[in-house]
């Protein structure tokens, strides 16, 4: 799956995949709107941000989610 506006950049936050090159993480806008915020907050916050980015953010992690594998543990 492509993901044109995540870059990794092992000089860019140590590797960890980033919005467009910036120095702000799709891990950062997962925690955000994972807390509650808002993508208008969140674009306030950071304005170098676009709309797409957040969209991609969210399918990003969803798509690495779906790669990991976790060992199934019955209680």
């Amino acid at each position: 799956m492509a993901f044109p506006r995540i870059s990794h950049n092992p000089a860019v936050m140590g590797g960890k995949p980033c919005i467009r090159g910036l120095r702000i993480t799709v891990g950062t806008i997962v925690g955000l709107m994972a807390s509650g915020g808002s993508r208008e907050r969140i674009l306030e916050a950071y304005p170098l941000l676009e709309p797409a980015d957040i969209d991609e953010a969210l399918a990003y992690a969803a798509w690495r989610m779906e790669e990991r594998e976790e060992e199934l543990v019955l209680d």
